[in-house]
């Protein structure tokens, strides 16, 4: 019994030691090839359908059909078609002189090169989920993710209907009312906007029936004498410098986000949309065409002086602007180059106070926006797409200043109620909007990762 089974160990020791040689068929080229050219498969792509091509064979025939279905059964592929690793690296290790021939062979050829270049981007611009990885994100963070729009809905719908339902009309702001017209009671309401400081004079005024005619009488030796009695220096400035203003324009100039669109209602749905699209277009604007009064109070905001830095509300502080310094202006022109949704959201920080929700909205969107714009320049960075920067630029300056031109010309025959339907929707429903597109664009990169 023992020498049997020695002579068995014997042999397996022998086939371990040796290769195993095959006794069936040989395997051909035919086997592997692709049903578009009859050759060797380069690249296998495989289909939902099962079928196999060369990829320049399938980006060939996506060029020339636009069509996203297999060449020969024609169903039509989900998602974006990916090489079968596994099939490759078989038939690179089983015919590498036929591969490396094939390839020298694609190479040389501009056509297939330029259609594999398309079908690549193509891909790219795609979310490239297939069903079963759509289903499980939707699983994982799909529910999450709708709950929280479904409320941030909620609230833009709760703020929209506040505005218009508690707000006053626009027509009875005082900024359409000249202030001769004023009773005491707007004049104390023009007071107590200047700042909370001003709420410490509100009775006096009261007590006084200051209206708009005596408003208009007023001198700082009045201010600081009885009745009035105004010690504060910095308050009586204040009030002085703001009651010139309303006596050069005959009305109240506006001092928040309302009653600036009650009086420019086209620009501020203008700038509203240009710096949500392009924000350095829309401040370049604001520095050509509305300098005075809404650039300088911009750049003083989000760029101040360090002994600005006081306590002070943010209404009182706009209140005597100077020209910005060279250590502003860099410090605007670096935020401005690489961050202008940032310069958005720390001016809407500082409006907290008086815009509560609203500025809250619009330092979201700002973030929102900030990351959309990184995904972008990254697109263009993986890609290596930075020649067509400066083509794209072009474009997009070419568009937006078309848009402009647009509703400039027909802006008189634009119905009220649409044009703050438009304002209201770019407020408090883009940022929703937004974090919609900041999902996908998080799966998508995930989905490359991975």
């Amino acid at each position: 019994m023992e020498e049997p089974q020695k002579n068995y160990l014997n042999t397996v020791d022998l086939e371990k030691d040796e290769p195993l040689k095959s006794t069936g068929p040989q395997i051909s080229v035919s086997e592997f090839s692709c049903h578009c050219c009859y050759d060797i498969l380069v690249n296998p792509t495989t289909l939902n359908c099962g079928h196999s091509f060369c990829r320049h064979c399938l980006a060939l025939w996506w060029a020339s059909s636009k069509k996203t279905e297999c060449p020969e059964c024609r169903e039509k592929w989900e998602g974006f078609p990916k090489v079968n690793i596994l099939l490759r690296d078989a038939i690179e290790k089983l015919f590498p002189d036929a591969i490396r021939m094939r390839f020298e062979d694609i190479q040389q050829n501009n056509d297939i090169v330029q259609s594999l270049a398309a079908f690549q981007k193509y891909g790219n611009d795609q979310i490239p989920l297939a069903p079963n990885t759509g289903r499980a994100n939707q699983q994982r963070g799909g529910g999450f993710f709708s709950g929280v729009l479904t409320a941030l809905t909620g609230v833009a719908v709760v703020l929209l209907v506040y505005h218009w339902s508690s707000r006053e009309s626009e027509h009875d702001l005082l900024v359409h009312k000249a202030v001769a017209k004023w009773t005491a009671e707007e004049v104390v309401l023009w007071l107590e906007q200047l700042g909370p400081w001003a709420s410490l004079y509100r009775e006096r005024f009261l007590s006084e029936r200051v209206n708009g005619r005596l408003l208009l009488t007023l001198t700082e030796e009045e201010f600081s004498k009885t009745p009035y009695t105004i010690e504060n220096s910095s308050h009586r400035r204040a009030i002085l410098m703001e009651l010139e203003r309303v006596k050069a324009l005959g009305m109240k100039p506006p001092q928040n986000l309302w009653e600036y669109k009650a009086v420019n209602p086209g620009r501020s749905l203008f700038l509203l949309y240009a710096l949500k699209s392009s924000p350095r277009l829309g401040l370049l604007y604001l520095y050509l065409f509305d300098y005075t009064d809404t650039f300088l109070p911009f750049i003083h905001t989000i760029c101040p002086l360090q002994e600005d830095s006081s306590g002070e509300d943010i209404v009182t502080k706009l209140l005597d602007l100077k020209e910005p310094t060279w250590k502003q202006w860099r410090e605007f022109l670096v935020k401005y180059s690489f961050l202008p949704y940032q310069l958005i959201a720390e001016f809407a920080w500082d409006w907290l106070e008086v815009h509560y929700w609203t500025s809250r909205f619009l330092i979201i969107n700002a973030m929102l926006l900030s990351v959309l714009e990184l995904f972008s320049f990254w697109r263009i960075w993986s890609r290596s797409e930075l020649k067509t920067v400066p083509q794209r630029m072009w474009s997009h300056f070419w568009k937006v200043s078309t848009q402009g031109l647009f509703v400039a010309m027909f802006w008189p025959l634009i119905p009220q109620f649409v044009c703050n339907c438009l304002f209201y929707w770019a407020l408090y429903f883009n940022p929703i909007i937004n974090i919609d597109l900041v999902v996908k664009e998080l799966r998508r990169l995930e989905t490359q990762v991975l």
